[in-house]
């Protein structure tokens, strides 16, 4: 199964009535029915977050900054003209989930976790172009290894000419079109031996803006951490909490900035980072025949440390900062 270690028994499901979402509940059917002719499948009217629950070495089960996703969930609703879910129902499905599956999410030291994934999508029949009048909310879960084979090892990437999404598009949102459009050239990128794809600015491909699903961050070799600013990428939660680290904690310079592809030797180390990747280091990046190589090939020093910070915050093994964990426990 890749990535997810095993389906769960139970998942959360809620619907729109009058165009206002109702409480939902949860069920065992992992299928949903719903009509042909659906604005998911015609007009791209999907969406989806994802986080992680993980447990610490006392047993606890503790989320990573879920109100940062029920932030980001509801951003990406307005960007497709849906009706926004309240925060109680938000976390309502997702400590249902947790706590029904409780039995799935990995054990403490085995580096793994409870990943989950809250979707929208408008359904009911639909010709015109226009928003639905129907929608689902859904949250599943699978416990999950790690994103990129071999742990925290440093991997090839090469850039492509596709783009992820449009400047000024649907890039800062996490639309399900946004994803299907990187299948591609994924695929060639992993054809050709790399790990995966750069993409660059759409508008005039000079700049990085993310690393395939995930976003990208370099260390200058003063020892800066910069992460890439444009318009056409989606804020990450990992890459958000990883500045503040490095500035809070490690005691870095930080700043978001455009990223040449053409000046990538600023970079002395670089890495990619997400919820499901967390932080992959890179080990080198290609463009246009030529390569890159960062620390040796080696994983570097200051993305070492904010992968052992951040590995720590998750599990509970190093204070968090104030308001970053939610402990998901029976009411």
């Amino acid at each position: 199964m890749g990535y997810a270690l095993k389906e769960t028994e139970y998942r959360y499901r809620a619907w729109t009535k009058d165009g206002k979402w109702q409480m939902g509940k949860l069920t065992t059917d992992k299928y949903i029915t719903i009509h042909e002719g659906s604005n998911v499948f015609h007009y791209g009217q999907g969406l989806f977050e994802g986080l992680k629950a993980y447990k610490t070495k006392s047993g606890k089960i503790q989320l990573f900054r879920p109100e940062m996703n029920f932030e980001r969930i509801n951003q990406s609703l307005d960007r497709i003209v849906a009706p926004r879910l309240s925060k109680e129902l938000f976390f309502d499905a997702i400590d249902q989930v947790v706590l029904s599956n409780k039995d799935d999410i990995p054990e403490y030291g085995l580096g793994q976790s409870l990943y989950i994934r809250p979707f929208v999508i408008g359904q009911g029949m639909n010709l015109g172009v226009k928003p639905s009048d129907e929608y689902l909310f859904s949250v599943f879960c699978a416990p999950v290894g790690t994103y990129f084979k071999g742990g925290l090892s440093a991997l090839d990437f090469i850039t492509t000419d596709y783009d992820r999404a449009a400047t000024n598009g649907t890039g800062q949102v996490k639309v399900a079109g946004n994803y299907g459009a990187s299948l591609y050239p994924r695929q060639l990128a992993k054809d050709a031996g790399y790990a995966g794809v750069i993409y660059l600015d759409p508008a005039t491909h000079t700049k990085i803006d993310e690393v395939g699903a995930a976003n990208f961050f370099g260390v200058t070799h003063d020892n800066v951490v910069v992460t890439p600013k444009s318009s056409s990428i989606l804020p990450s939660i990992t890459r958000k909490s990883i500045l503040y680290l490095a500035e809070h904690v490690l005691g870095l310079k930080t700043e978001e900035r455009e990223c040449f592809i053409d000046n990538i030797s600023e970079f002395k180390e670089a890495g990619a980072c997400g919820t499901a990747a967390i932080i992959t280091p890179i080990k080198s990046i290609t463009h246009k025949g030529n390569k890159y190589q960062f620390s040796d090939g080696e994983v570097g020093p200051t993305i070492t440390k904010l992968f052992e910070l951040l590995s720590g915050i998750y599990y509970g093994d190093i204070e968090a900062p104030e308001g970053w964990l939610r402990e998901v426990k029976e009411k």
